[in-house]
């Protein structure tokens, strides 16, 4: 098969870890999983994935950069859905999402063929493929992913959006009997996160169904998740039922639960530090120093031009 030259390194195979050894590596206690993360998650706690997916091609946009172990992957998560603390998806995402129920995805609004779509009837037009993607979390920290998925432009154009379809909206699973966070006001469920129309176009932006060869954990936003690494991590939604084509501009969960923190856009900028800290710089899990961050999470070449113009400091 013909590759494309990959504009930010194509990983090569020795990089990656062996699926055997990151198998194998479950079995025991997830002591110092990172440095300085402090979580430790016991063996029984994590679900094992379903399926494995070997030998996909290489995406042209995959980096080139160390992954991140599988274990801090897996086991230092945001998911507010299971709790606040790091530890809290993967101790409580064990059963997640339920095996007897089948996973389906509304998709509505502005658009020619809107549908209750099964998820594999919702995917099954499009292409899997590996994306390795450098996570940014606007804690300050981050990691590089190896993920599983399809192209979120090839799901949003079996819609067939109008004109009037200005932005997209993302809805995760409201149902506190299993997300056990649900039952707290830490925020306004369901969780609601938001794209333009041309940023959920974007070749970047991607529907994950797995990580590291394996379906997505409870934890990881199973069994469906946005990825948009050129945006700050909690702008990627997990365990999505609702897709939404809309005129105006919508109020996301964060900006909601504190509008003076959280913008719309929270496009990775280092010169835009967040009110309570500085942006310059990120502590990539699994090193001791930190590294300079990047406009854009260093995907500028891709995206930037989604922006011309715009005030990137106020337009946050």
């Amino acid at each position: 098969m013909l590759i494309k030259r990959n504009p930010l390194g194509l990983l090569s195979e020795n990089a990656v870890t062996a699926q055997q050894h990151y198998q194998q590596r479950r079995q025991f206690l997830l002591s110092g999983l990172a440095l300085g993360t402090g979580l430790m998650v016991s063996q029984p706690l994590l679900a094992m994935p379903k399926r494995q997916y070997m030998d996909l091609d290489k995406s042209p946009y995959s980096t080139d950069e160390a992954l991140t172990d599988y274990d801090a992957v897996t086991g230092y998560n945001n998911f507010y859905e299971f709790g606040t603390d790091k530890a809290d998806p993967a101790r409580y995402a064990v059963e997640f999402p339920p095996q007897n129920e089948e996973w389906r995805v509304v998709v509505g609004g502005e658009c020619e063929k809107p549908g209750n779509y099964v998820l594999e009837d919702l995917l099954k037009s499009s292409q899997l493929e590996e994306r390795i993607y450098r996570l940014r979390c606007v804690e300050g920290w981050s990691m590089v992913i190896p993920w599983l998925g399809y192209p979120l432009a090839d799901i949003l154009k079996q819609a067939k959006p109008t004109s009037r379809a200005k932005y997209v909206v993302f809805t995760t699973l409201y149902h506190p009997g299993i997300m056990r966070g649900q039952q707290s006001n830490v925020l306004n469920w369901p969780y609601v996160e938001g794209l333009r129309i041309d940023e959920a176009m974007n070749p970047l932006s991607f529907l994950a169904t797995g990580l590291y060869g394996n379906d997505l954990l409870g934890q990881n936003g199973a069994p469906l998740r946005l990825v948009v690494p050129w945006k700050y991590g909690y702008k990627s939604i997990k365990s999505i039922v609702q897709i939404e084509f809309v005129e105006t501009q919508p109020t996301t969960s964060w900006m909601l639960a504190a509008p003076k923190e959280y913008g719309f856009y929270s496009n990775v900028n280092p010169n835009v530090s967040h009110p309570r800290w500085s942006q310059a710089k990120e502590r990539r899990i699994g090193e001791l120093k930190k590294r300079e961050t990047t406009l854009y999470n260093g995907y500028a070449q891709q995206v930037a031009h989604l922006y011309s113009g715009m005030d990137l400091v106020h337009f946050h």
